[in-house]
């Protein structure tokens, strides 16, 4: 199979949809069949990746720590949307330390998150073959 470019854009709060879980799983199983993956965090899809997820009060499972296993997969391009991570009053800081290991750099542990601007988001997304929002 010939790989292609393929971005997931996250749009949706993690928790009280299945889109966010279900975004992670279609994730995990394109990088296992070495597909170009890629990930876009827009609008509340930015609370997807921020540090210290509770979800006792809510009866739901927090799978927030699977996005640690990304980089285990090959996945090192996280696309974070700064505008939507602003308009939440958000920085970098609130995300999760997400990292993957660059083999050509003695396996160095580089940050899988990257912070575009929409304009940046919009010419990324135009580069991919194909694009799945949830």
């Amino acid at each position: 199979m010939a790989t292609k470019k393929f971005m997931f854009v996250n749009r949706k709060a993690p928790y009280g949809t299945v889109y966010a879980l279900e975004s992670l799983e279609v994730v995990l199983i394109s990088a296992a069949f070495d597909q170009d993956v890629s990930l876009a965090f827009i609008d509340d899809g930015v609370y997807q990746i921020t540090k210290g997820q509770d979800t006792t009060t809510i009866g739901q499972k927090n799978f927030s720590k699977a996005y640690k296993a990304l980089g285990d997969y090959d996945i090192s391009k996280l696309y974070v949307e700064k505008e939507s991570l602003a308009e939440r009053g958000l920085t970098q800081d609130d995300l999760m330390d997400l990292v993957w290991e660059d083999e050509d750099d003695d396996w160095a542990e580089k940050s899988s998150i990257i912070i575009v601007s929409r304009e940046e988001m919009a010419a990324i997304m135009a580069e991919q073959e194909v694009t799945l929002s949830f």
